[in-house]
C-alpha cells in the first residue's frame, strides 16, 4: 500500500494546488532561498528563472488539474474507489506503486509536473534531483500542507554517470535528456517497468503570408518570435531554433528578420543574457563570423549585435542544420511548408512543437508528419498549458492501473 492510498483524492488535489499557489509569490522565502541556486546550476539570468518559475507554479492550479483527472480517468472518484464514467464501465484506478521521475539536466523544474501527477494517483515518488534542489523543497512544502507527503514524495541526488544507479525498484520510471541518455537509463529499469522518456527535440517557427500582410501584425509576431529565441538561452526543447518565413506577404522575409532582430535586442532587456560558457561562445562566435562572411558574398542576411550575444542568419544554405547554441537562429524563405518538412526531415530534426500564428492546414500537416505534440502561439511556444498533452503523452494516465466493474 502507497502512502497516500488511504487519503482522498479529492484533498490530495487541494494540497497540492495549494503549495503551488505558496510558490507562485514571488517572496515566499523557500522559493527565494532557491532562486540563486538554479541561477548558479543553469546559468541563467534572474528574470529567465522568475518567469520559468512564474509560468511553472500558477499552472498548476487546482482547476487545472481537476480538469486533467476528469479528461483521462473520467472522473476524481475513481481515484478512491469504483466509480460511474461517462460512457465507460464502472472502473477504479489504482496507483502503479513507485514512481521515479529523473529530471533534465536544463529545464527549470520539469519534474514537478509529472510527480504531482503521479502523486494525485496515489503513487510514492522519488524524483532524481538537480543540484539546486528546487523539487526537494517544494516537496517539504506539500509536506507542510499534509504531513503525509513527506512519506509520499522524496527528492535525492542523481549522478547519472554512477553505473551503480539502478532504478529496477520502481514500476513507473519517468526520464527527461538525450536519447542516449533516456537508452542508459532504460537499461537501468525493470524489464517490466513502465517507461516514460522525453528525448531530444525541437522546436519550430512558421510564419504564414497571410500574417505579413500588413507591418503592425508582423511586428507582434517578431515580438513572440524573440521570446521564443531567448528564453533559457535556446536550450530547451520548446526554444525556437528554426523559423521558416513565406514570401508572398506585404512584409518580407528579409524586412521580418529586421523586425525579429530589433525585438530580440528589445526582449533582452527584459529577459538578459546569463553566464555563458566559453564553448558556447566559441561556438556562437564561429557561426557569426560564418554568417557574415556568407552575408558579405551575397549568400543570405547575418543580423547580431556588437557585442554578438545573438545571431539571427536569413537563409544559410539548405544543407547547414540549425545551430542549437544559445541564441542562436536559422531563417528559411520558403514558397509553402513542405519546403519546411522537407529541411526538417533532412536534418533529421522531430518537433517537440510549433509557433504558428493560426492553424492552415497544410501547416498543420507540416506540424504532425514532423512529430509536433504541440502548436502555440508565437511568444507562448515556452508555456505550455498544464492540461495540455506535454511530449503527446497523458499526463496522469501513465500512472495508473485500471479493473473494471462489469459484473
Amino acid at each position: 500500500m502507497t502512502a497516500l492510498e488511504a487519503l482522498p483524492a479529492r484533498r490530495i488535489v487541494r494540497a497540492i494546488a495549494d503549495a503551488a499557489q505558496r510558490w507562485g509569490d514571488a517572496d515566499f522565502p523557500p522559493r527565494v532561498r532557491a532562486l540563486d541556486a538554479i541561477i548558479a546550476r543553469t546559468g541563467y539570468s534572474m528574470p529567465v528563472v522568475e518567469y520559468a518559475l512564474d509560468r511553472l507554479f500558477e499552472s498548476i492550479s487546482h482547476e487545472a488539474l481537476l480538469a486533467v483527472i476528469a479528461d483521462e480517468l473520467g472522473c476524481l472518484e475513481a481515484l478512491d474507489g469504483f466509480a460511474e464514467r461517462p460512457g465507460r464501465p464502472r472502473a477504479r484506478a489504482f496507483p502503479v506503486g513507485r514512481v521515479a521521475i529523473v529530471s533534465s539536466r536544463t529545464t527549470i523544474g520539469v519534474a514537478i509536473v509529472p510527480a504531482v501527477f503521479a502523486l494525485c494517483s496515489k503513487n510514492d515518488v522519488v524524483v532524481k534531483d538537480r543540484q539546486d534542489r528546487l523539487v526537494a523543497a517544494f516537496f517539504e512544502t506539500l509536506g507542510q500542507e499534509d504531513e503525509v507527503f513527506a512519506r509520499a514524495a522524496r527528492a535525492q541526488g542523481w549522478n547519472g554517470a554512477d553505473a551503480t544507479t539502478t532504478l529496477d525498484d520502481f514500476e513507473a520510471v519517468v526520464a527527461f535528456g538525450s536519447d542516449e541518455t533516456l537508452a542508459e537509463i532504460r537499461r537501468r529499469c525493470a524489464p517490466d517497468a513502465r517507461f516514460v522518456g522525453f528525448g531530444s527535440k525541437a522546436s519550430a517557427g512558421y510564419v504564414a503570408r497571410e500574417a505579413l500582410a500588413d507591418a503592425a501584425h508582423a511586428t507582434s509576431i517578431a515580438r513572440g518570435a524573440a521570446r521564443d529565441l531567448i528564453l533559457y538561452d535556446t536550450q530547451g526543447c520548446l526554444s525556437l531554433h528554426v523559423l521558416f518565413v513565406e514570401r508572398g506577404g506585404a512584409v518580407t522575409p528579409e524586412r521580418f528578420g529586421a523586425m525579429l532582430a530589433a525585438a530580440v535586442e528589445h526582449a533582452s532587456v527584459e529577459f538578459p543574457l546569463g553566464a555563458r560558457d566559453d564553448h558556447a561562445s566559441a561556438r556562437l562566435g564561429s557561426a557569426r563570423a560564418m554568417a557574415a562572411f556568407r552575408a558579405a558574398a551575397g549568400e543570405g542576411t547575418a543580423f547580431s549585435d556588437d557585442a554578438g550575444t545573438y545571431l539571427l542568419a536569413l537563409d544559410p544554405p539548405r544543407a547547414q542544420a540549425p545551430f542549437f547554441s544559445p541564441r542562436a537562429l536559422t531563417i528559411h524563405a520558403v514558397d509553402h511548408p513542405g519546403e519546411a518538412a522537407a529541411y526538417l526531415d533532412a536534418h533529421g530534426i522531430a518537433l517537440e512543437a510549433l509557433a504558428a500564428d493560426g492553424t492552415r492546414q497544410d501547416i498543420v500537416n507540416m506540424a504532425a508528419a514532423a512529430g509536433a505534440a504541440r502548436i502555440a502561439r508565437f511568444g507562448d511556444l515556452q508555456a505550455p498549458l498544464l492540461t495540455a498533452n506535454h511530449g503527446g503523452r497523458l499526463r496522469i494516465g501513465d500512472f495508473v492501473d485500471w479493473i473494471t466493474d462489469e459484473t
